[in-house]
């Protein structure tokens, strides 16, 4: 029988109480106005590192838990292992005491290369909230009746699930370019995968990568910061550090099927298009030009279609540590659907071969410096900002680098970063609708695959007969 674990509030930890009478006591002054601090920079140990932003006059206290390590890591055919651990980071009691009782706020999520715990509320509070990320990441519980509930949980969820068009067609791009490559699975894995999973797959993976010299803790609030690290080295001290970080060491993707996917949705009024390419590492010294080679691709994209007016276009980078992922994507009519692809190969190929104006970098780099400066004033958006600096081992994890970047870029430069992308690389193609009134629309632009059908071969002509004449010769091998 499984000896129940005691809720947070009937056990107290002594520097629990401290902190919150310690906090309590810091004199409030007023924050309207201030933006963002630069966080001050700790490490305790055991290697966790500490970021620490004191925002005088904050009621609300934050704790922000980064793992430098994310789904990727899932083990074959266990795809979902990572997310399903982190199910089982807090139980039902505990996410009730922050929600219901203490009045705060959790989340945990996870990616391809990190996972996130947040945990948020008064800053009285901090201590019991300290506490509660103590138990979670160090006493984690994965006893075999709570990892068949879990599980058992998100099976549930994964068949309930009805992914929309735009959510279907995302992860079949990335499937069609990332292949066996853990990009091209699903973070949440599927029905049958997490099925696979057992406890000590779970234990494995957290006894691998829920490591303090693995992660880092940002917290902003009315702090104290002297008061906290003594906090921390009680509390998160005895974390036990790994004695190796486990790298990424990922075979390459092979070359993508240059055919169109198409995925059938019978019904569908319109068609959901993905076009895709492999892109640079976060960490990679090209990344600024990321930044405006979207929103310039973008308005290109709608350029070319003037017919297409007030339909969605749009075109994005998704950020990830071995190589991510530039993506075009549109609803359009059936009709449409070969135009709008090929007009978007096309724009690649032009961006690659001449760059952009001066007009339209102008043009891009304010409205990314816009969009980057709005929500580093918001502070959960700014924390992880900096998380992601030390998950993508960037040069500076300060946000304010990619800024001055992205600030002091030239059309040139802008240019020889497209003609690396986009220029003769092969692309995927994903569309999603209804493939009878698709399958030949989509053959104006290339082949096209339809996804769960097979390839109808031709039968073997039938081999004749020899007409019987004198017996044949039997050759016999020396």
């Amino acid at each position: 029988m499984t000896k129940p674990h005691n809720h947070p509030r009937r056990r107290p930890m002594a520097f629990g109480i401290l902190c919150a009478l310690l906090l309590s006591l810091i004199p409030l002054a007023p924050a309207a106005g201030q933006g963002v601090p630069e966080p001050r920079r700790e490490q305790i140990l055991n290697g966790l590192r500490i970021l620490l932003v004191n925002r005088p006059g904050d009621p609300q206290v934050m704790l922000k838990l980064r793992i430098h390590s994310g789904a990727a890591f899932d083990i074959a055919g266990k795809e979902g292992l990572m997310a399903l651990l982190t199910d089982a980071l807090f139980d039902a009691d505990s996410r009730r005491y922050v929600t219901e009782e203490i009045d705060g706020r959790y989340d945990v999520s996870t990616t391809y290369d990190s996972v996130t715990v947040t945990l948020a509320g008064r800053a009285t509070d901090f201590g019991r909230l300290l506490e509660l990320l103590r138990n979670a990441i160090i006493n984690t519980q994965l006893t075999p009746e709570l990892v068949n509930r879990v599980r058992d949980e998100r099976i549930k969820a994964a068949h309930a699930d009805a992914p929309t068009r735009e959510a279907l067609a995302e992860r079949a791009v990335a499937a069609r370019l990332f292949g066996v490559h853990p990009y091209g699975r699903p973070i949440v894995g599927s029905p049958e995968s997490l099925a696979r999973i057992e406890p000590a797959d779970l234990m494995l993976t957290r006894e691998r990568f829920l490591n303090p010299n693995n992660a880092t803790l940002y917290i902003s609030g009315a702090i104290d910061p002297m008061r906290v690290m003594r906090a921390l080295r009680s509390s998160l001290g005895g974390w036990r550090k790994s004695d190796r970080i486990i790298p990424a060491t990922f075979r390459q993707p092979e070359a993508p099927d240059l055919r169109t996917l198409l995925l059938d949705r019978a019904g569908a009024p319109e068609v959901t298009l993905r076009l895709a390419v492999r892109s640079l590492a976060e960490a990679d010294r090209d990344r600024a030009a990321l930044r405006v080679l979207a929103p310039i691709v973008s308005a290109r994209w709608h350029a070319a279609n003037p017919q297409l007016a007030g339909v969605k276009m749009t075109a994005y980078h998704d950020a990830r540590r071995e190589g991510g992922m530039f993506i075009m994507g549109a609803s359009v009519a059936p009709a449409s659907a070969a135009q709008v692809l090929e007009s978007a190969r096309k724009v690649l190929r032009d961006i690659a071969a001449n760059g952009p104006s001066a007009a339209e970098l102008d043009k891009a780099r304010r409205l990314w410096l816009d969009a980057a400066d709005n929500a580093l004033t918001n502070s959960e958006a700014n924390a992880d900002a900096w998380l992601d600096g030390y998950t993508y081992d960037l040069a500076s994890p300060n946000p304010a680098e990619i800024k001055r970047a992205v600030g002091a870029l030239t059309p040139a430069e802008v240019q020889r970063v497209a003609a690396r992308l986009f220029l003769n690389t092969p692309s995927a193609a994903v569309a999603v609708g209804e493939a009878s009134k698709l399958r030949e629309e989509l053959a104006r632009s290339g082949g096209v695959e339809v996804f769960g059908e097979a390839a109808l071969k031709p039968e073997p002509a039938a081999t004749p007969k020899p007409t019987p004449q004198s017996p044949a010769l039997q050759l016999k091998r020396p």
